[in-house]
């Protein structure tokens, strides 16, 4: 019997958007310098971690007193990072504002438990996966009931009305429930929310926002007798095709290490 493919549950909408691309980076172990967008939302997790890891410790630390690990992200990557058209200097600016935000409007209005709940290993029964990773947070309502927050930074993440756009995010936050019940013995039954952050260069256009989503989990399990998506998943796993997306927003040199041999660009 063929051992269970273990996957990292963050990787999996690049694998439903661009299997070829997730091949690369995942199975191939191709690589690009991280761009700057994505250190800059490293370095906002790291510091919000820290800040909501403090208030449910009690210890008392302060935006300010975690804003350090903001700093340190950007100025002390643990990777090569493309900056692009913006500098170290932007995006260390970017990321202590949303971070001040995030620990002014964001924090005082939930009820945190964990935080960067790790799961080591979610065996799928029948479908020869097994999930790993963590969840940004998991929270109390006031119900009692707990359930998912995971934070979004972008251009994009929050409309000008402040409504975070949780389309195509359902899935992503589905998996992340079920890691968070593996590593807490808990049921998730509250909804999953998603925390937006808005990336501008200027503080007009930063925005903080949260959006809910629920009934995630019929996406993963299917029905009707159509396959959900870690089965379609477990399939491209156990046969090897890994087919390319051109149409991707993502299918680009910068974005993709397998860019220039693609052959499904043609």
């Amino acid at each position: 019997m063929k051992e269970p493919v273990r996957v990292r549950a963050s990787s999996l909408p690049e694998l439903f958007d661009c299997p070829a691309r997730w091949e690369a980076r995942n199975i191939k172990g191709m690589r690009l310098p991280s761009s700057g967008a994505a250190q800059l939302g490293r370095a906002v997790h790291v510091g919000t971690a820290l800040y909501d890891l403090g208030r449910i410790r009690g210890a008392g630390l302060s935006a300010e007193d975690c804003a350090t690990e903001v700093v340190r992200l950007i100025r002390h990557p643990l990777e090569d990072v493309d900056w692009g058209d913006s500098s170290p200097a932007e995006a260390e600016s970017m990321a202590l504002a949303l971070h001040r935000k995030y620990c002014a409007e964001i924090a005082p209005g939930f009820d945190f438990v964990d935080v960067e709940a790790e799961c080591r290993g979610l065996e799928i029964a029948g479908l020869g996966l097994v999930l790993t990773g963590t969840t940004d947070r998991i929270y109390r309502d006031e119900r009692g009931n707990l359930g998912i927050a995971d934070i979004k930074t972008g251009k994009n993440a929050v409309g000008a009305d402040g409504t975070v756009r949780t389309a195509g995010h359902a899935a992503q936050v589905a998996v992340y429930e079920l890691l968070a019940e593996e590593a807490t013995g808990q049921p998730m039954d509250a909804p999953a929310v998603i925390i937006g952050l808005q990336v501008a260069k200027k503080e007009a256009g930063r925005r903080a926002g949260t959006g809910s989503i629920t009934g995630a989990r019929e996406l993963l399990a299917g029905s009707d007798g159509a396959p959900g998506l870690l089965e379609a998943a477990a399939e491209m796993l156990r046969s090897g095709i890994f087919f390319g997306n051109p149409r991707s927003t993502l299918c680009h040199k910068k974005y993709c290490p397998a860019y220039e041999s693609c052959r499904f660009r043609r």
